[in-house]
């Protein structure tokens, strides 16, 4: 065989492969999902909350917010927790519109229970977050993206998961609060389900690799002062984060019943720039940390392979365009052969993640799985994007980050949506109050 055969072949093997890896991770996940259902409770759920209640510090950053912050504050506000066991900080990152007088309006109102920060000037999500570290009080300190719903309980079931001694950080579920917007939203939808209650709630089960997401995550202060704050040179800063808890032995959980809702982008520009973002820093993270394979545990391979995940993307897109050249000179047996082997990890592929589908959506419903063969060209674009990515950091483009639009659209038939729609309604900027308030 010639040598672009040999590299064609080598490539769908690693494409095939890590295919493969993951699949048993999501079907524990839907199992540990459905039995868990079954018995009526929350997975991770356990026992009550006998000893001291921790104190928590919510952590806000803010930038350009004004339509989405007072909904955030007010599900804060109504915690069904003890108010004397918890902040809020607020990092006002050098808004341009009302943000910072909404802040103002809030802090005037509840007196110590939210705190402010104000920056002139943004320099990111991970540099205002390490402004609120430094300033913190709380033993835990909790972070929402300012477009978060948290339901009612969600600090309340976060300090039932911290009662493990060995829980450094934990990673809440987050749900789509624009589901039924678009198509583009809705598939969003289906596609955190299945992550978040089946592959991110297999690998808690399996005592795997659970990274954190950027938003309705948790880590005790003291941790993550021992290692230095957020890395500010990251666009992933929660990967980036995630990749070195994993590096100093401490652990990551991941709890379905510590619940928020978040909007998903609504067009395809807003997503294309959200996940370049997403690519690209998690390259960033799997460059630096590419030493965690030199550990000998299951753990820190599954870190590897999770931060490979991009760059697996880009060798199926290369292994796709080599593949005819090679095809040709093997033949058609092997050509038939190749193709078999492909559908077959395909077919694999979509019948997990249809079994996923069915069993984590809410409501399930039949005709979910009529969104099936959309994940094909969902891939290719996902393909495309990781590519761009890629292509960025090899040209060296400015690693700036840019925050994702908000509109405050809440559109999703959930139940669970629908008790917290009171909150009051966001504010634009013709509604704004006035400076002199």
């Amino acid at each position: 065989m010639s040598p672009l055969t040999i590299l064609t072949v080598f490539l769908l093997a690693i494409v095939y492969a890590w295919s493969l890896y993951n699949v048993p991770t999501l079907i524990v996940g839907i199992k540990t999902h459905l039995r868990e259902k079954t018995k009526g409770q929350s997975y991770g759920k356990r026992g009550s909350t006998k000893r001291r209640l921790p104190a928590f510090s919510v952590i806000v950053p803010a930038k350009n917010e004004e339509r989405v912050l007072p909904r955030l504050l007010d599900a804060l506000l109504k915690q069904n927790y003890p108010e004397d066991r918890f902040e809020v900080i607020v990092v006002e990152d050098g808004s341009t519109d009302w943000t910072a007088h909404i802040c103002e309006q809030y802090r005037r109102t509840t007196g110590e229970r939210i705190r402010i920060i104000h920056g002139e000037k943004s320099n990111g999500k991970a540099s205002a977050l390490n402004r609120a570290l430094w300033a913190a009080k709380g033993d835990i300190l909790a972070f929402f993206d300012a477009d978060s719903i948290p339901e009612p309980d969600v600090l309340l079931n976060a300090a039932r998961q911290f009662q493990d001694e060995s829980v450094q950080a934990l990673q809440g579920r987050i749900l789509t609060a624009n589901s039924d917007v678009n198509m583009l939203t809705k598939f969003i939808s289906y596609e955190d389900a299945v992550w978040c209650d089946g592959y991110l709630m297999g690998k808690d089960a399996l005592g795997l690799f659970v990274h954190l997401r950027g938003s309705c995550e948790f880590i005790r202060r003291r941790t993550l002062e021992n290692l230095g704050g957020w890395n500010e040179n990251h666009l992933s800063e929660d990967m980036e984060l995630s990749a070195r808890l994993v590096r100093e032995g401490h652990r990551i959980k991941y709890a379905s019943d510590v619940r928020s809702w978040q909007e998903s982008p609504e067009g395809l520009k807003q997503m294309f720039h959200q996940r370049i973002r997403w690519f690209r820093g998690s390259m960033q993270v799997a460059l630096k940390y590419g030493r965690l394979i030199r550990r000998p545990s299951l753990k820190s391979f599954d870190a590897e392979a999770t931060l490979f995940g991009p760059f697996v993307l880009i060798i199926s897109l290369l292994s796709y365009a080599l593949g005819p050249l090679a095809f040709y000179e093997l033949g058609e047996s092997a050509l038939l052969a190749v193709t078999v082997a492909g559908w077959a990890v395909l077919t694999v592929t979509l019948v997990s993640g249809a079994l996923a589908l069915m069993y984590v959506a809410k409501p399930r419903k039949k005709r979910d799985l009529l969104w099936l063969p959309f994940i094909y060209a969902y891939w290719i674009f996902q393909v495309f994007l990781a590519t761009w990515a890629l292509l960025k950091i090899l040209y060296g483009a400015s690693a700036e980050w840019k925050r994702t639009p908000k509109t405050g659209t809440v559109a999703t038939t959930d139940s669970s949506m629908q008790i917290l729609t009171h909150n009051l309604p966001a504010i634009t900027e013709e509604h704004a109050p006035d400076a002199s308030d």
